[in-house]
């Protein structure tokens, strides 16, 4: 040693070993992070896509299975299937596209006199103080002739947005078949990756989800065919225009739009109803209220006896989520998704017994001798 003592280097506190270990951690998590955060951006429609696939995969697999256990191989169950759909779609459009666009575009044209006429006779009924007119729909010659140049494309951009709604919908009915056709063998192949206690569990949970979230859009889809129907028939007996959209707005509206749709799905009918003829409009707000009450009661529980019964502000606040991360297709499959989650979680979870403080506050305990 010298004279002067310890060299400086001596002198410095070293680093701990574990600080550049930390510190590359943490800048790989942040790095992660924000990849993570580019890739769901910039992929949300196509994921959004994805479950939209997985719904309609799921909703056909009862039918699949069904002709898979008859001997048919599953990929021609799955191709046989969706035909089948489309050829029921087709035949629906064959049948009533060209009164659905007549009924629909006189709809769009007469909403706003409609949504004027119900508000001046609420006024005069009811002494209320309800906008009208222009000042209820701010409608000018000006901003109509903006709106129309904004929102209406030209030529190429009506072509081009034919196209890719083409290539959405093929895209996702070629997910759909593979989803369907190939679900046993990607099952297995998924559970290969896990121990063998744990194939179990992939097993049940797969199912689960096969189960509950199928069975929901499937009683959603056959509640809404009875709404829209019952609505269509009663529409054209009391002799209310465009009975047809309106009839198909009521139908998915209050099936598909959880707390809120019921009461947006009779209050289209009864505004147009009403402006045809005031009587009218208190004969459909009648009849949807009567008929809610048979749903809720008598069809409801029959139909969706297997699936999963979820809490109106949990389906609510699912679709404001699912909206804000994937847009409509993420509002369309967010209330399957907490389904099959709050499956999954009775499924598994554990309940304890209530004390009898809890389970019985008001409840007193006799005196001790």
């Amino acid at each position: 040693m010298s004279e002067d003592g310890p060299s400086e280097s001596s002198r410095r506190p070293s680093t701990p070993r574990w600080l550049r270990p930390a510190i590359l951690y943490v800048l790989l998590a942040v790095a992660a992070y924000q990849l993570s955060g580019w890739l769901f951006y910039n992929l949300r429609d196509f994921l959004g896509l994805l479950f939209l696939a997985w719904l309609l995969s799921i909703t056909i697999e009862p039918v699949v299975d069904r002709l898979d256990r008859f001997g048919m191989r599953r990929g021609a169950a799955t191709g046989l299937v969706l035909f089948g759909l489309l050829a029921f779609l087709i035949g629906f459009v064959a049948l009533f596209g060209a009164l659905l666009v007549d009924q629909l575009g006189q709809l769009l044209k007469a909403l706003p006199d409609a949504i004027t006429t119900v508000t001046e006779w609420s006024n005069r009924t009811f002494d209320t103080n309800f906008s009208t007119g222009d000042e209820l729909i701010h409608l000018t010659p000006d901003t109509v002739r903006d709106l129309a140049q904004r929102f209406t494309p030209g030529v190429l951009g009506v072509v081009s947005s034919v196209v890719s709604v083409v290539f959405q919908a093929m895209t996702m009915l070629l997910f759909v078949f593979y989803m369907s056709a190939q679900g046993p063998a990607l099952r297995r192949h998924i559970a290969s990756w896990f121990p063998a206690r744990q194939q179990k569990i992939i097993a049940d949970v797969w199912e689960t989800s096969v189960d509950k979230a199928g069975g929901y859009v499937v009683s959603r889809l056959i509640l809404g065919a009875i709404s829209a129907v019952g609505t269509g028939i009663f529409l054209m007996i009391i002799g209310v225009p465009y009975w047809l959209p309106l009839a198909l707005w009521t139908g998915i509206v209050s099936q598909f739009v959880p707390t809120l749709g019921t009461y947006l799905a009779i209050g289209l009918p009864a505004i147009i109803a009403a402006a045809n003829q005031p009587i009218d409009g208190l004969w459909v707000v009648l009849f949807g209220t009567g008929y809610q009450q048979v749903e809720n009661y008598v069809l409801h529980p029959r139909i969706t006896s297997r699936t999963v019964s979820i809490h109106p502000a949990m389906a609510f606040g699912s679709v404001i989520v699912g909206a804000s991360l994937f847009g409509a297709m993420g509002a369309l499959v967010s209330v399957p998704v907490v389904a099959v989650i709050q499956a999954l979680v009775e499924t598994y979870g554990h309940r304890y017994e209530l004390v009898d403080e809890v389970a019985d506050p008001d409840r007193t305990e006799p005196p001790d001798d």
